[in-house]
């Protein structure tokens, strides 16, 4: 299995919407994380464009991709783009884990 970053950019005047999803989608995301699939998430700071980044063990990015469906803040269109790159960990203390 491979790792891949998928990057969420959230949809315009998404703010308020994703705040009421929020504990679904943690709930979805938090279950992919009991599964191994999920190795870390989270939203980008708060002077750079709203999105997040979610780190996946996926055979490959359709798979990686397709566990992004079912996630709230796309089924509830606030994620208005969404990209997936494999990502190979060499250096550091995180490259240890994979």
């Amino acid at each position: 299995m491979a790792i891949y970053a998928v990057t969420y950019t959230y949809a315009e005047n998404s703010t308020e919407a994703r705040d009421r999803h929020r504990p679904a989608h943690r709930e979805y995301v938090g279950k992919l994380s009991e599964e191994g699939v999920n190795l870390v998430s989270g939203p980008f700071g708060p002077d750079d464009a709203p999105g997040a980044l979610l780190l996946l063990r996926a055979d490959s990015a359709a798979a990686a991709l397709a566990y992004t469906e079912p996630d709230p803040f796309r089924t509830e269109g606030l994620v208005s783009d969404v990209s997936v790159r494999e990502w190979i960990p060499v250096v550091g203390p995180l490259a240890k884990e994979f």
